[in-house]
């Protein structure tokens, strides 16, 4: 059992920390309608050593993400207009990540992996930095909150992820689905609709919307080879990052994902997770800087 344990720690670990060994946060304006996508003012905001990535938008101006300090991972938040950087969590025993805003509070949500192994989600203060254990006995990887009672999450389970559905209010939770994937978001302008992603018989990333009433999936399309996240610019559009470009789909097209940006000239490389502002005018992505 302790075998198995330690082994699962590991691809946690390793998904997280060499797969993205030196991260960065970017932040760019986003131009983008059913005629037009443009992003420019292209900014590095992170400019750290080490892993900084998964980054959210608590509001149009203001970001939440996981930076290294130290030898471990803090929960952050920066000011895009004053372009300054607090620290919400200093815990000691462990690095926190996929830090969010939990719906209609002021309070924060972070994936803590302690020193010792344990790894659980907990809520965090950001005025007293103190923090208390979300839920219990769930081994939550990634997730996303449906409202501040319900979140859709994928929860390590050997060595594969779980889609589970969690009510924090009535403490229950529903295995829906195994082998899925990192990317979950809420579908916007949708009241009932969230998105994972899971993996396909060509082990590649499937994406699904999830009904939170019935808990009923619909497929929506594959992603492209080796690209694990998602978001959505408004209920019909997925937007990518592969190597240092972005794609795009629209779902009422002709079923292809369009090239729409190239970043080559920024220097980077290799995009992972994207975030957008809640008015759709900014958009952040992980990524690389080229050597």
């Amino acid at each position: 059992m302790l075998k198995c344990q330690f082994t699962t720690l590991l691809i946690f670990i390793s998904s997280l920390l060499i797969a993205q060994s030196n991260t960065e946060i970017f932040v760019m304006d986003l131009d983008f309608s059913q005629e037009n996508f443009q992003v420019s003012n292209f900014e590095n905001i992170s400019k750290n050593q080490g892993y900084d990535s998964q980054p959210f938008f608590i509001d149009n101006e203001q970001i939440v993400y996981t930076r290294m300090y130290n030898g471990q991972t803090d929960i952050v938040k920066y000011h895009l207009k004053e372009k300054s950087l607090i620290n919400i969590s200093e815990t000691t025993i462990g690095g926190e990540y996929s830090p969010q805003l939990i719906p209609n509070t002021t309070n924060y949500s972070a994936v803590r992996l302690d020193t010792t192994g344990l790894q659980r989600i907990y809520k965090y203060n950001a005025f007293s930095k103190t923090n208390i254990l979300l839920i219990e006995d769930l081994q939550v990887a990634y997730y996303s909150f449906y409202d501040e009672n319900r979140m859709l999450s994928s929860v390590l389970s050997g060595n594969n992820l779980d889609l589970v559905f969690l009510d924090l209010k009535k403490k229950t939770n529903d295995t829906l689905l195994t082998k899925v994937g990192r990317s979950i978001h809420r579908v916007p302008n949708n009241e009932f609709m969230m998105s994972y992603t899971a993996i396909n018989d060509e082990k590649n990333m499937d994406v699904y919307q999830l009904d939170i009433n019935s808990l009923e999936s619909f497929f929506v399309d594959q992603l492209p080879v080796g690209v694990q996240d998602h978001i959505w610019l408004n209920e019909s559009t997925l937007l990518i990052g592969s190597l240092d470009k972005l794609f795009l789909l629209d779902l009422f097209g002709n079923g292809d994902w369009k090239l729409v940006a190239d970043l080559s000239s920024n220097n980077i490389k290799e995009i992972t997770r994207l975030a957008i502002s809640p008015d759709g005018k900014k958009l952040s992505i992980v990524a690389e800087l080229k050597e």
